[in-house]
């Protein structure tokens, strides 16, 4: 669709400025009242949810140009969708992160892309990842864990690491260990090694479309040909592409499709995976955007009027994925937690995603610190997260400050209490 097509939406804000906050009625302090990275960060209207819908107005009325500053504006938001939560808990008939999807696609119609994202996306054509990286070292990550190679042999369950955990050194720890997990428990695990590729989400969100569009149509002919009967990954911004993104531009993958900490709350609730071990460590937890709001799933509503559909075709973030990762960590002998201010749906984002991360790494820094504060006045010793991207934003963020905070995905510490630590 075209920004045109979401004229209605546009004008339909109501300037109200809700797209900015936790909802009243969930803010539990000053210091963690706002929801919004952009408008927190650079404070002035157009940064909000609000400012691009009349942003986006003006674009459509001439009566502003698609400038490089205009542009700024535009790639300048982490796309976590908490606007659309807030704005939603008022009114359902507007789609702020549609209009914010369109406001970049046009920037890329229109030539005004930033170096940056120009340089991940065709880092992505070059090797099928974000990096750049050698497609042929794709699967190094896996050494000797012995699973499947899909492209050989079927398997029930295909394991899709992702581009941050195939590559990123530093957390190697954590993909060997979720898949040492599920393959502990008897699943019967493979993975598609060097012919895995990038699941296109990154570049859908800073307006490259196609890209997404190219990568789901290969993506779901990998997993009819693989044979499997379920999707994992332990990435959130896969998931988020596979649950939301792919049957937005109409790609279904036909298998059941869950994020590891679903499948492994699942597995623990079959008696298959039972943490014994005691770790003695008070922890919160952080909710990553694309499991969470930005992982519901998508339904498309076909009616005219927005108004009359009904609440499963709302995008309203409550159906992302909350309650796994506590359950499991209420689970973990002697793991206590304590939860942040902003919460579930209402979480404050690490700052990596829409783009941001590649193109204004101050931005994201300042993001992550936000939310280290908060996950640091809980009195916590770890932050723990279900997202590579949130891992490394926070990870990074610590190594600049002297403080006590470890940062562990959700598997690093399930695999303690396991007592089966991979090396990494």
């Amino acid at each position: 669709m075209a920004l045109r097509e979401y004229e209605r939406d546009i004008r339909g804000c109501s300037r109200c400025s809700i797209c900015k906050w936790v909802p009243f009625a969930q803010i539990k302090s000053v210091d963690c009242a706002t929801v919004c990275p952009s408008i927190s960060r650079y404070n002035f209207h157009s940064y909000s949810g609000g400012g691009r819908l009349i942003l986006g107005l003006s674009l459509l009325e001439d009566r502003v140009e698609l400038t490089e500053e205009v542009a700024d504006i535009i790639y300048k938001c982490v796309m976590c969708g908490a606007c659309e939560v807030s704005c939603k808990i008022y009114r359902d008939d507007i789609d702020v992160l549609r209009v914010i999807e369109e406001l970049r696609f046009a920037c890329v119609e229109n030539g005004m892309m930033l170096p940056e994202h120009m340089m991940m996306v065709d880092a992505m054509k070059q090797e099928d990842n974000v990096f750049g990286e050698p497609k042929s070292a794709r699967g190094d990550w896996a050494k000797d864990l012995g699973l499947k190679d899909i492209n050989k042999e079927k398997a029930d369950v295909l394991f899709h690491a992702g581009c941050r955990l195939s590559y990123d050194e530093g957390l190697r720890g954590v993909v060997r260990g979720a898949a040492s997990i599920l393959s502990d428990a008897g699943v019967d695990l493979g993975i598609a090694g060097a012919d895995e590729a990038c699941c296109g989400g990154r570049a859908f969100e800073v307006g490259y479309r196609g890209e997404l569009e190219k990568y789901a149509e290969d993506f779901a002919s990998r997993v009819k040909a693989s044979g499997c009967s379920k999707l994992v990954t332990p990435c959130s911004d896969c998931y988020g592409a596979f649950k939301q993104l792919y049957p937005m531009v109409g790609k279904e993958l036909g298998v059941e499709v869950l994020h590891v900490v679903e499948y492994v709350e699942m597995l623990m609730g079959q008696g298959r995976i039972r943490p014994t071990v005691k770790v003695p460590l008070k922890v919160t937890y952080h909710d990553p955007c694309h499991l969470g709001r930005r992982g519901e799933p998508y339904r498309e509503w076909e009616g005219e009027d927005k108004l009359k559909r009904p609440s499963a075709f709302k995008m309203s973030g409550t159906r992302g994925v909350y309650d796994a990762p506590r359950e499991i960590l209420s689970r973990l002998p002697a793991v206590e937690l304590v939860e942040m201010e902003r919460i579930r749906e209402y979480a404050w984002c690490c700052g990596a995603g829409g783009g941001v991360m590649e193109a204004y790494p101050e931005f994201n820094s300042w993001s992550a610190n936000e939310r280290v504060d908060e996950a640091l006045a809980t009195g916590a010793q770890a932050i723990v997260t279900a997202c590579p991207w949130c891992e490394r934003s926070f990870t990074d963020a610590l190594e600049e400050r002297d403080e006590d905070l470890e940062v562990l995905d959700l598997m690093e510490l399930l695999a303690r209490s396991l007592g089966s630590e991979p090396d990494a």
